[in-house]
């Protein structure tokens, strides 16, 4: 019993689970913008992003654990993006897909929210306006090292 005392055990299933997590992100997308274009092409075959286990959307936020918000968010669409968010079964995770998503992008106005972090905690920012597939697939690999690293915890 000494390695379940030193937690050899927990630590295991910390990293299994992990490993698991990261190779299972069932995408839920909210497009709203010009992004969705960009966003379409990486899950096409060239870029594919199945291989990374995250090419199946979901089109109900109670059976997705990603988060994919693509595009600019308005103050008026922002409590709708809020309630889908709250609808997603934890652990889930939120990426910010583009610019105006990231920051409001060249939208500096009252309508636009100037960043998704003002209304849910976002996990990867991907920048550009649109954002290369490479950098949507960095993207992806770097929420999966967070994913990988979280462990039994999630979010």
């Amino acid at each position: 019993m000494p390695l379940m005392e030193a937690g050899f055990a927990a630590s295991r299933l910390d990293a299994v689970l992990g490993w698991a997590r990261k190779y299972s992100l069932f995408q839920y997308p909210f497009v709203t913008a010009c992004c969705g274009m960009e966003y379409m092409s990486v899950a096409a075959a060239h870029y594919d992003m199945d291989r990374f286990g995250a090419g199946f959307p979901r089109f109900s936020p109670r059976q997705a654990d990603l988060l994919m918000v693509v595009g600019t968010v308005s103050h008026k669409l922002a409590p709708v993006l809020r309630r889908i968010y709250e609808q997603m079964a934890a652990p889930k995770w939120v990426a910010a897909f583009g610019v105006c998503t990231c920051t409001g992008g060249f939208y500096d106005d009252y309508a636009t929210v100037q960043g998704i972090d003002t209304i849910i905690p976002v996990d990867v920012y991907i920048p550009g306006c649109p954002p290369r597939p490479e950098t949507v697939l960095h993207g992806l690999l770097l929420l999966q090292d967070k994913i990988q690293r979280q462990g039994r915890r999630g979010r």
